[in-house]
């Protein structure tokens, strides 16, 4: 595995002087936003977790590589590349046997984290139990990640777009520790608050770590899921944006979209009907996570 691990100078000298690294999934570049928002915010993010004392690994697949951190060059080549990859675990090998160009999910990104010993990840939120699962079964596979890879994922909340009870009953089956930071309700991506308590409460980045910790000394599998939620000024309440999410999952049920297309045909409708209120949200959690995960990162450093 270590072959087809390619580091940038920057992070492989952070990793091997024991200094914090923060792992970033690569889909939120290529189908999470358009061109040029998604380099921008990018950058923003890299330039926020260094602002925090620690140091940014986007991960992407290019040329049959993993590649942990991108420099600039490649961080452009990815936002303007045409026919990426969605990668999560079920098709991680057949890209890179390929050698095409694959952006990371939450699953991909955890388990790319874990094999370059990368133990915190920010991402802007997680898929989970899609609505009308029962008959279609569609569960996004970062929560059986997350079940099973020991990478704390710190985001804001699961996508309001699906069944929140629904997933986060699974992560708890799954033994996932799920953290509300700085509050007792479960975020919802775009909105502070989802309706529903959260299994646990953490106020302090250390307290994150310490858990994490302990988890590692007692062999137990599997990351950690801290919802962390968006800035007052940037959310959409719940009130507002949930009509809108309504008439996009209409909207995609009626066009038969299906699968891996479903979230990102969601995404850019939702963009559209909230005259790109969504995008600002999204870029805001996003930033918000990083910094946690930044002082995540380097809380479990020091305790360590």
């Amino acid at each position: 595995m270590t072959d087809l691990l390619v580091f940038t100078p920057e992070v492989s000298a952070a990793l091997a002087a024991g200094q914090p690294v923060v792992a970033l999934e690569s889909t939120i570049i290529t189908h999470g936003m358009p061109y040029p928002q998604n380099i921008e915010t990018a950058r923003r993010v890299e330039a926020a977790i260094r602002a925090e004392g620690a140091v940014p690994a986007t991960i992407a697949l290019m040329r049959g590589r993993i590649h942990i951190g991108l420099s600039d060059p490649q961080l452009e080549e990815l936002a303007q590349a045409e026919g990426v990859m969605k990668v999560s675990r079920a098709d991680l090998a057949v890209c890179l046997s390929r050698g095409a160009y694959g952006a990371t999910t939450v699953a991909a990104t955890m388990i790319c984290a874990q094999r370059a010993g990368i133990s915190v990840f920010a991402t802007g939120g997680i898929g989970g139990v899609h609505r009308g699962a029962g008959e279609s079964f569609d569960i996004s596979a970062d929560l059986a990640e997350l079940g099973q890879t020991a990478v704390t994922v710190v985001c804001a909340g699961a996508k309001a777009i699906l069944d929140l009870p629904k997933t986060f009953e699974v992560l708890e089956t799954d033994g996932v520790p799920v953290f509300a930071y700085g509050q007792d309700t479960l975020p919802a991506f775009w909105s502070r608050d989802s309706g529903l308590a959260a299994p646990l409460r953490a106020d302090h980045p250390a307290e994150i770590a310490k858990a994490a910790l302990m988890r590692a000394a007692l062999g137990l599998p599997g990351g950690q899921l801290v919802a962390n939620p968006v800035p007052p000024e940037a959310e959409i309440p719940r009130a507002v944006i949930l009509p809108v999410i309504e008439q996009a999952l209409a909207e995609a049920d009626a066009r038969n979209i299906k699968a891996k297309a479903v979230t990102p045909f969601l995404l850019q409708r939702i963009f559209e009907l909230t005259e790109g209120r969504s995008l600002a949200a999204n870029i805001a959690l996003v930033l918000n996570n990083a910094r946690l995960a930044a002082q995540i990162a380097k809380e479990i450093v020091t305790l360590r």
